[in-house]
């Protein structure tokens, strides 16, 4: 399950040099280059590519455009494998894995709103934080957070 990318490797002339051609866009219309995973932070669908690209240990750095992503490997590496990682990308189900269920989430909902109650929250508090999503919540707070410390 998720969305497969089509992936062309493309030619380069400089030895220890892969390109990847993505049949969408990763960046938008800006550069970014990723030479350590502490530069591949973020959700960004290019810092995520470039993390799982150099925890291979075969990459040396991962420069992203739009939809090329060229691959600096490091000595000794042919870069075996790399394209199975730009294609995966947004792959969030593999064989072997176990979907989680229904009941599952409900129970693991209910358990964060058990949580609340045992944190002191109101009945109706609970109640909300039973029906909400956790990172809604988050995202939530955060902003009235930022409202209160500007007003």
């Amino acid at each position: 399950m998720g969305q497969q990318i089509a992936v062309v490797a493309k030619p380069s002339r400089t030895p220890g040099v892969l390109r990847f051609e993505a049949n969408r866009n990763l960046t938008g219309s800006g550069h970014e280059v990723f030479r350590t995973a502490a530069d591949a932070a973020g959700p960004r669908p290019a810092a995520v590519l470039a993390g799982r690209l150099l925890a291979t240990g075969q990459v040396a750095s991962v420069h992203v455009y739009a939809n090329m992503v060229t691959v600096d490997l490091q000595k000794g590496h042919a870069g075996e494998g790399l394209d199975e990682v730009v294609a995966d990308l947004y792959q969030y189900w593999k064989p072997g894995m176990e979907l989680p269920t229904f009941d599952d989430m409900v129970a693991e909902a209910s358990a964060d709103a058990g949580a609340a109650v045992a944190e002191g929250a109101s009945p109706a508090e609970a109640e909300y934080l039973r029906r909400i999503p956790p990172v809604l919540v988050e995202r939530s707070r955060a902003a009235l957070a930022r409202w209160r410390s500007s007003h």
